[in-house]
């Protein structure tokens, strides 16, 4: 029983080495540079590629952080390629791809709201 136990996970190691294919890089890039630039891309066998730059960048005064602008794109299971770019900075990821959702439009209403409360004076407190 141990025997056949071991000879059939031998096996299931063997047929499951032979389903993995291995996918070539084709390109590859990668540079650091002392003042916190840098570059990164790279572009697979099956098509899948990614590219990536950024910098450090003064928010404020007081705050610096990085920049990130790039784009990555894949074949789905589906066959359609997919494609995405995005900008990572101070006011979060925003990624953009024609797969991706879109939010729908902020009403009129909201919108003067929002513009009024912009413009408003801050409450003042009452409690006494």
């Amino acid at each position: 029983m141990k025997t056949a136990f071991v000879v059939l996970s031998l096996l299931a190691c063997v047929l499951a080495a032979e389903i993995r294919e291995e996918v070539p890089i084709l390109r590859q890039e990668n540079v650091v540079e002392h003042d916190g630039k840098f570059h990164y891309a790279f572009e697979l066998g099956d098509g899948t590629k990614a590219e990536q730059d950024g910098e450090l960048k003064q928010v404020d005064a007081e705050n610096a952080g990085e920049s990130v602008k790039g784009s990555y794109s894949f074949t789905g299971d589906d066959g359609n390629t997919y494609s995405v770019s995005y900008v990572a900075d101070e006011n979060g990821y925003v990624p953009v791809g024609d797969h991706l959702p879109v939010a729908p439009p902020i009403p009129e209403a909201i919108q003067k709201a929002l513009a009024y409360l912009a413009t408003a004076p801050p409450p003042t407190d009452t409690k006494a």
